[in-house]
């Protein structure tokens, strides 16, 4: 099956909540290397109270990612609130209505989270920013071409990861560690953490449904 349905989908939303809760400490470990340390707390505050809300009443794919939209640009604060907000608000919005999700409706999602960030982020590769994982993935899921939506997903994945890696030698030039310098250099990025938790973590669960 090359498709997924609504439906379906909205276990991608209950398993990006248990993502974020399981590494809640690495997280804010990663961030209090260069930051305020308090990066996996804000993330698992918004995605718990996320999972409350949809306990309360459930709904289909888009539904789950505009409710984990709306709580994280409410009710957490920093910048990483308003960025993961509009991420997960445009590709709801963006998916509002497709009945069923297949490669081609997945990556036009895609852009559109990248384009709402970049909206408020004057962030590019090379910032040591959550951008150095989501701009190489978008572009990987891009490129591969003639392939099915699995493999697409695959070489988002392998994008994703090599984008974090690529953040632990870059000195940082936007948020507050880039008032550390030279400092900041030789850690990976809390952001580009959680960002490639959350595209893995959709690559994975999509293939999962794929062959379901």
């Amino acid at each position: 099956m090359e498709k997924f349905t609504q439906e379906a989908g909205s276990l991608i939303v209950d398993r990006l909540i248990l993502a974020i809760q399981e590494n809640k400490q690495y997280l804010s470990d990663i961030d209090g290397a260069i930051g305020d340390g308090d990066h996996g707390i804000n993330m698992n505050k918004g995605f718990t109270l996320c999972r409350e809300a949809l306990d309360k009443q459930p709904g289909d794919f888009t539904y789950g990612l505009k409710t984990l939209g709306k709580i994280l640009m409410m009710k957490i604060g920093g910048s990483m609130g308003p960025l993961y907000g509009k991420f997960f608000l445009s590709i709801g919005k963006a998916l509002d209505g497709v009945p069923e999700i297949g490669k081609e409706e997945f990556g036009a999602a895609l852009d559109a989270a990248l384009d709402a960030i970049h909206a408020i982020s004057p962030a590019q590769v090379g910032d040591k920013t959550l951008m150095d994982v989501l701009i190489p993935a978008q572009k990987a899921y891009n490129g591969a071409k003639g392939v099915s939506f699995a493999e697409a997903l695959d070489a988002m994945d392998a994008a994703a990861l090599k984008g974090r890696d690529s953040t632990v030698d870059m000195v940082a030039k936007l948020g507050r560690s880039s008032r550390l310098g030279e400092r900041s250099k030789g850690v990976m990025d809390a952001g580009s953490a959680s960002c490639y938790l959350i595209l893995h973590t959709m690559a994975d669960t999509i293939k999962e449904l794929l062959e379901a």
